[in-house]
C-alpha cells in the first residue's frame, strides 16, 4: 500500500472547521481512499473588526488502493 498526499485550501465563511470539511469533501469527489487530514495553515479575511472568509490549508492523505 502506498500513502499519497495532495494540498488543497478549503474556504467557508462560517468557521476554519468548515473550511477543512470543505477541502475534504471536495477533495472525496475524485480522490478515493482518503486516510487523513494534516492542516497547517489557518487564515481569515477581516471585515469591520470582524473575521470572515476562512480558510484552511491542508494536506490530504490517501491511498492508492
Amino acid at each position: 500500500m502506498h500513502v499519497k498526499v495532495v494540498e488543497l485550501v478549503g474556504e467557508s465563511h462560517v468557521s476554519w472547521k468548515d473550511a477543512v470539511q470543505s477541502a475534504v469533501s471536495e477533495a472525496s469527489k475524485t480522490i478515493p481512499n482518503i486516510t487523513g487530514v494534516e492542516i497547517y495553515n489557518l487564515t481569515a479575511d477581516v471585515h469591520e473588526g470582524r473575521l470572515v472568509d476562512f480558510k484552511a490549508n491542508v494536506k490530504i492523505a490517501y491511498t492508492d488502493e
